[in-house]
C-alpha cells in the first residue's frame, strides 16, 4: 500500500471515532496494519509519524490527538532509527505533557521512552538519570 493511502485511512477512521464519540478511537491505525494487525516498521513507520504529526499539528496543545500525534512521530523516528531526531521530538512531547497536566502514569511512559533512547545514543548516565 502507499503510505499515503495509509495516513488518509488513518484519518478518516480516527475522524470517524471522533464523530461518533466511540470508545475505540482507531488510533492504532497510525501504527499497526488494518490487514495483518502487526506494527508498521523503518521507513513506513516513520513516514507515518510525520503524516500523523501534520494532520493534526494544528489542533490545541491539549487536544489528545495532538500529543499522541506527537509521540507517533517520535516512534516513527526510532523506528527508522533516527535517535537524536526522536529524542528531540520525545522531550518536546515530555514539555507538552508537563504544560497540559496529563496524568502521572502517562508522564512516567514519556519519561521511559526518552530513557530507552538515551540508551540506544550509548548515553547511559543521562538513561539512568531519568
Amino acid at each position: 500500500a502507499h503510505v499515503s493511502c495509509l495516513a488518509e485511512q488513518a484519518k478518516i477512521l480516527v475522524a470517524e471515532s471522533e464523530e461518533n464519540n466511540l470508545d475505540d478511537t482507531q488510533w492504532h491505525r497510525w501504527y499497526k496494519c488494518s490487514l495483518c494487525e502487526q506494527d508498521y516498521h523503518g521507513v513506513v513507520s516513520c513516514a507515518l509519524g510525520w503524516a500523523c504529526w501534520k494532520t493534526y499539528l494544528g489542533r490545541p496543545e491539549a487536544d489528545w490527538t495532538r500529543w499522541c500525534a506527537m509521540g507517533q512521530l517520535g516512534r516513527g523516528l526510532l523506528a527508522s532509527e533516527h535517535y537524536e531526531d526522536a529524542l528531540s521530538v520525545q522531550e518536546a512531547e515530555l514539555s507538552t505533557l508537563r504544560r497540559i497536566g496529563v496524568p502521572e502514569g502517562q508522564m512516567l511512559v514519556a519519561q521511559s521512552n526518552i530513557a530507552n533512547t538515551y540508551d540506544l545514543l550509548g548515553r547511559f548516565e543521562e538513561a539512568l538519570s531519568m
